[in-house]
């Protein structure tokens, strides 16, 4: 590990295993990782999305604001069906469409529900009026997307791809660590995982944690669910999974 970055480990929040995607990038720049996977993926029920993918073509937009939702629809529809128009939240679910064969028509500059609505309406015209939208989404999902397109005139489907849930966390082993004072940052992917530690935690060490350590997030969105808890975060250089580990890391490097 860097000298520069202390020995302070960073927490990494998001569904992910200890070698997962988040966790490998920080240890690749020399940081020292504690998995404390606040949120889980879980199956959900499909009836919903599987009728609405045997009537895709009837759809002119598909959008995809997580890889699970692309995971959860490609196992279904492997081929992207022709005719309609694909949207994507942030480069990294581009990316993943992408590699598995399926074009991808709209990727807004941050990767933000927000964001995404505010490129629909930079280019939405009369003729988009009644447009079908599908939008397989997480049981936790804002209302943001599907609301936003819808004041924009379009008739959204908003059907569950997966479950958002909140992991098992050792709370003991967790309290240990705040306690010594040897976190320096925690990371954030997303509203749920912020929510979810701070239920776990309970309040008390979620401060302490907190008020010790970097909070650190993805997005805007993510940010807003901090700041409501009356913590000022810092708000990744780019949306993506390595834009947040090298936020981490210069947070971390400034430490003393």
């Amino acid at each position: 590990m860097s000298a520069a970055a202390g020995t302070r480990r960073v927490v990494v929040t998001r569904a992910e295993g200890s070698d997962g995607p988040l966790s490998r990038e920080l240890r690749g720049l020399g940081l020292e990782v504690l998995s404390w996977s606040a949120v889980s993926i879980a199956p959900a029920d499909l009836t919903a999305l599987s009728a609405a993918l045997a009537a895709a073509r009837s759809f002119r937009w598909i959008v995809f604001a997580s890889r699970h939702a692309v995971a959860a629809v490609l196992e279904r529809l492997p081929k992207a069906p022709s005719g309609v128009r694909i949207a994507a939240v942030g480069r990294a679910t581009a990316l993943t469409l992408r590699q598995r064969g399926w074009p991808v028509d709209l990727v807004p500059e941050e990767a933000s529900a927000a964001s995404l609505v505010a490129a629909f309406a930079a280019q939405w015209t009369s003729a988009d009026t009644a447009a079908r939208i599908l939008f397989p989404a997480s049981s936790r999902a804002l209302p943001t997307i599907a609301a936003g397109l819808s004041q924009l005139g379009a008739e959204v489907t908003q059907v569950e791809a997966y479950r958002t849930e909140g992991a098992t966390l050792d709370l003991a082993e967790c309290r240990a660590w705040i306690a010594r004072g040897a976190i320096g940052a925690v990371t954030f992917a997303s509203p749920s995982a912020v929510s979810e530690l701070a239920q776990a935690l309970g309040e008390e060490d979620f401060e302490r944690l907190l008020a010790d350590a970097a909070a650190v997030a993805i997005g805007r969105t993510t940010a807003r669910e901090l700041s409501a808890r009356g913590h000022a975060p810092v708000v990744a250089e780019s949306a993506t999974l390595h834009g947040l580990a090298l936020t981490t890391l210069r947070i971390m490097q400034a430490r003393p």
